[in-house]
Parts: structure tokens; sequence; C-alpha cells
């Protein structure tokens, strides 16, 4: 009678095991914290098989064998589930780091242009510069040439061979000692946006001129704005306006 319990009780465990897997093994894993239902579902299985075939004894075997078995594919689902999270995050940063790539070689590309297109430029001439204009007495930096003078002081800091010469100018009226002193104050904050552009102090060459270059156009205003000026230039080594200065 002891060995048929047994053998009873030894088919109520494999019928307890081998129920639940093709049922629940493919449901989705339950949040931590939770009760595992593959358990829950192999204690109950468990317990009706083994009381089946084995009575007393085989429900309560039955019912610990059911619940250790269901909580092995409840932890087998759960692992599967964390691989494929881990995969899905791997392959999203895949893509981004791809999409970085990518636009990284386009802003690479970018530059590699411009710096061709800026070499044949320079390849055609030996100076670049530009003429900042101002107001009758006034020696600040107007909104409207700041954009050129930043970009002008840029390119004179990715080139530093090059030299900038900033020389000041006023119109005829006024003293000599007063236009000097102006033209001055105009040469300056023109290099100081320059240095703000990132062109070091000692590479710009700064001159005031006062009125020395002033036209004869007695009281021609229009004649007296082009003499209040201030011009920048971007010097490359060998031109004539370096040699003749050196």
């Amino acid at each position: 009678m002891k060995t048929s319990k047994l053998r009873a009780t030894a088919f109520a465990l494999a019928l307890g095991g081998c129920a639940l897997p093709p049922v629940y093994g493919g449901e989705a894993p339950d949040p931590p914290g939770a009760g595992s239902k593959q358990a829950d579902l192999g204690a109950v299985t468990g317990l009706a098989v083994g009381a089946a075939a084995a009575g007393p004894i085989g429900a309560v075997v039955g019912t610990a064998a059911g619940a250790l078995l269901g909580d092995h594919y409840h932890r087998q689902a759960q692992s599967r589930a964390a691989l494929a999270a881990d995969l899905e995050r791997s392959e999203t940063r895949r893509a981004e780091l791809a999409r970085n790539v990518a636009q990284l070689d386009g802003s690479l590309s970018e530059a590699r242009a411009h710096g061709a297109e800026l070499a044949a430029q320079l390849s055609h001439t030996d100076q670049l510069g530009l003429d900042v204009s101002f107001r009758t007495d006034d020696d600040s930096v107007a909104a409207p040439a700041m954009s050129p003078l930043l970009k002008l002081g840029a390119l004179a800091a990715s080139l530093p061979q090059a030299q900038v010469s900033v020389a000041g100018y006023a119109d005829p009226r006024g003293s000599d000692a007063y236009n000097d002193e102006l033209s001055l104050r105009r040469a300056m904050n023109v290099a100081a946006v320059l240095t703000s552009a990132g062109v070091a102090r000692e590479r710009i060459v700064i001159e005031a001129h006062g009125r020395s270059a002033a036209g004869d156009a007695d009281g021609d205003l229009d004649a007296y704005a082009f003499e209040r000026r201030v011009t920048v230039r971007l010097q490359l080594p060998g031109s004539p306006q370096v040699a003749e200065r050196d």
C-alpha cells in the first residue's frame, strides 16, 4: 500500500509540474513585489492532482512541488523579460550613436567645405578688411557693424600668421588735437570688438590719423560721413603693406 501511495505521489508531482508551462509559460512576468501567478497556479494544480492521485499526503506534497515549479518558471519569465528590455535599450543607444555619428560627419563636411572656400578666397588676395562708419562726434561702434567685425575677427583669429591693422579717422571739423584723440578712441573701440572675437591684442596695430586724411569738401555733410570711419585690414605675410611697414 505504501509503495502504491509513493508511486501515486510521484505521478502527481509529474502531472503538477508538467501541466503548468504550456498554459502559463508565455505570460508576462509579475511586477516586482507581486505574488507569482505561476507559483500560485502550480500550487493549486499540485494540490488537485496530488489529492486525486494520493489522498491527503499527495495533496500536501503536490502543493509544495507545484509551487516550487511554478516559481521556477516565474523566475525564468522574469529573466527573459529583463533580457529583452536590455536588448531594446541597447538598440536604442546604438541608433542614437549612429545619428550622432551622421551629424558629426555632416558638420565635418561643412567645416571642410568652408575651409576650402576660405582658401580659395585668400588665394586671390593678400588683404581682407572692412570700414566702420561713425556718427558725428561719436566713438561708439554701431550695432549694424558688430556682426561684420566679429566675423572678420573670427577669421583673423583662425589665421595666426596674419596681421590686423586698425586705423581711425575723423572729418575736418574741429581742432587737430581733438580729432586725433577722437580717431584714436574710435580705433580702440573697434580693436576691442576684434579682441572679443578671439584676436590677440598684440596682433592688432592701432593707428589714429585724425583729420589728416580728410578731403577739401568744406561744408559737405555727405562727404564728412565718409571721413568718420575706422578701416580694418587683415594683412597676410608677403603683402606690400606688411613689407612696407616692416
